[in-house]
């Protein structure tokens, strides 16, 4: 993939911190294997010291927010581990669920090759849901997680029996655009393709205290492959 500008990422912005719309495809941190891009290396090109003081999947898009220096950091941890940051995400699932401000309290321990299950004795993780918009056979949902445990969206929506949509790892089958449009055709010789190549997860809205105990809520705009997404399953209710 084409490496953004990271610049061009940037959607908030003070001396002791930063937050970028991160697009999709990209890692926040190294990966266990090989030496790929990721947002880190790309923020450390701008500014020495800076350090991620949270992450998103891989293919999660959105907010995300970088300390320039070690108060900063400190300062925005300490509120991560104790709940004091408020996270909003926009998903787009299967099915037409009718939540409102529902909470899934279901703990979730790591595996192996970087997934999470629901387990019992796992590390506790709640998550709110709501609904904003149900579609033909879709719905966008409202997720508010409290704590910030791996896959915690996805696999608490995938409890719900509401996975995301291309999440295959949770659930959530790929969406073609064919199973809406009946005349939909394609090329000879061709395949179609998922509507949007990964899971439809995006990290919306950060709310959290600057070291002057100013508040800052940042907003991240959809990605294009998102919005394009909830128009298409808006124009089919």
């Amino acid at each position: 993939m084409k490496l953004p500008n990271f610049s061009d990422l940037v959607i908030f912005e003070n001396d002791d911190y930063l937050v970028v719309n991160k697009p999709p495809f990209l890692a926040t941190l190294d990966e266990r294997v090989g030496g790929a891009p990721n947002m880190l290396r790309l923020a450390r090109q701008h500014h020495d010291d800076i350090q991620a003081a949270h992450r998103l999947d891989r293919e999660t898009s959105g907010a995300l927010a970088f300390a320039k220096n070690p108060a900063a950091y400190r300062h925005l941890a300490m509120q991560f581990e104790n709940r004091e940051v408020k996270k909003q995400y926009h998903a787009a699932v299967w099915g037409t669920p009718q939540f409102d401000h529902q909470l899934v309290e279901r703990s979730i321990e790591t595996t192996t090759r970087g997934k999470a299950r629901l387990a019992y004795k796992g590390k506790p993780a709640e998550t709110y849901f709501t609904t904003l918009e149900n579609f033909a056979r879709h719905s966008l949902i409202l997720c508010e997680p409290v704590t910030g445990r791996m896959h915690q969206i996805r696999l608490h929506l995938m409890y719900l029996q509401a996975p995301i949509i291309g999440d295959k790892d949770y659930g959530g089958e790929d969406f073609y655009l064919s199973s809406l449009k009946k005349k939909f055709n394609v090329k000879e010789g061709e395949e179609e393709q998922p509507f949007i190549k990964r899971f439809a997860l995006h990290a919306l809205k950060l709310q959290f205290t600057g070291l002057d105990g100013e508040e800052i809520s940042v907003e991240a705009p959809y990605p294009k492959d998102f919005r394009v997404l909830v128009d298409v399953l808006a124009q089919n209710r």
